[in-house]
């Protein structure tokens, strides 16, 4: 199955790519691998503010991981139509790095990270596995509760 018949069976519309709101390109490709910039998780086209531990539950931040999954496979399919090819034409998810607001005490980051990886594995299939790191931060820009990078690589 297609990655975009497995997104049409999960109800999920990929958003065109953000424009940067500093100083840095949503993605960079060097030779077969595409370097996508974090992106944060985002709530009604805002920022989706909060603090896990605190003003968050874990599956809320669940949640909020795996809407930056949909914005990261938004610009995915931007940097593979400018490589030439489509969604299909990646061979494999190779990395994602999570950030999550957190308390000092909040240690879940993995189950809040799950919310990607676990969306990145439906749409993507044997290509969607990927090595991982989930990282608890103070703080992410704009007051954001997740913000997630991601490293794939071209067929």
């Amino acid at each position: 199955m297609s990655v975009y018949a497995r997104l049409q069976a999960l109800n999920i519309t990929l958003p065109p790519v953000a424009v940067p709101a500093a100083a840095y390109l949503p993605y960079v490709q060097s030779g077969k691998q595409l370097f996508l910039s974090g992106h944060i998780a985002k709530q009604d086209g805002k920022p989706w503010v909060g603090q896990l531990g605190l003003t968050m539950a874990t599956e809320q931040g669940r949640a909020a991981a795996r809407a930056v999954a949909i914005d990261l496979m938004g610009t995915l399919e931007h940097a593979c139509r400018a490589a030439g090819t489509d969604l299909d034409g990646i061979k494999r998810i190779v990395k994602v790095m999570s950030l999550v607001n957190s308390t000092s005490t909040f240690t879940e980051q993995h189950l809040v990270t799950n919310g990607c990886s676990e969306l990145i594995g439906e749409v993507f299939g044997a290509a969607g596995a990927h090595a991982r790191s989930a990282f608890g931060v103070a703080q992410i820009p704009l007051g954001a509760c997740v913000e997630i990078e991601l490293i794939a690589e071209l067929a």
